[in-house]
C-alpha cells in the first residue's frame, strides 16, 4: 500500500505543479498586454510586423520603422534624401496621430541611412518635425535599405 499511496502522492504533486505553472504563465500573458495600431495614413506594413504597438501598463508606444513609401500608392517616394525624409516623418506623423500622439510624445528615434554624406540634409527636415526638446536619437548608416529607400526611421514614444 505505500508504494502506491507515494506513488498517487506523486501524481497529485506533478499535476497540481502543472496547473500552478499554467496559472502562473496565464498571469504572465494577461499583464503583457499590447495593442496594434494601424492608420491608412502611413504605408500597410510590408511584412510581418504593425504599424505601431502601444504596450499597455507602460504608456510606451513603439513605432516600426517608415520609408518613404507613399500611403495612397505603395510607391517609393520620388527625390533625394531629403524629399523621402519628408515623407518619412509624415508617415511617422501618420502612425502618432492614429495613437491620439504626435512627435512631442516621441523620446527616441532611430535613422538607417544608405549615405552619411546625405546627415545635413536629413537634420534640416529630421529638426522641423521636433521643435523643441528633440528625443534621443542614433544613426547609423547601412548598405542598403527596402525597396532601395534612402533613409528608414523607427521611434518611441511616451503617453
Amino acid at each position: 500500500m505505500t508504494r502506491i499511496s507515494f506513488a498517487v502522492g506523486i501524481v497529485c504533486a506533478v499535476a497540481l505543479a502543472s496547473i500552478a505553472l499554467s496559472q502562473s504563465k496565464d498571469k504572465t500573458k494577461a499583464s503583457a498586454t499590447r495593442k496594434a495600431i494601424q492608420t491608412d495614413h502611413a504605408p500597410k506594413a510590408i511584412g510581418p510586423y504593425s504599424q505601431a504597438i502601444q504596450a499597455e501598463g507602460s504608456r510606451m508606444l513603439f513605432l516600426s520603422g517608415q520609408i518613404a513609401l507613399d500611403p495612397k500608392t505603395g510607391n517609393l517616394a520620388e527625390g533625394d534624401t531629403a524629399a523621402q525624409t519628408e515623407r518619412v516623418m509624415e508617415n511617422l506623423k501618420g502612425v502618432l496621430g492614429a495613437a491620439g500622439l504626435d512627435f512631442s510624445n516621441v523620446v527616441r528615434c532611430t535613422l538607417f541611412v544608405t549615405d552619411l554624406g546625405e546627415f545635413g540634409r536629413i537634420n534640416e527636415v529630421y529638426g522641423r518635425y521636433f521643435t523643441a526638446s528633440p528625443p534621443a536619437r542614433a544613426t547609423v548608416q547601412v548598405s542598403a535599405l527596402p525597396r532601395g529607400a534612402k533613409i528608414e526611421i523607427d521611434a518611441i514614444a511616451a503617453f
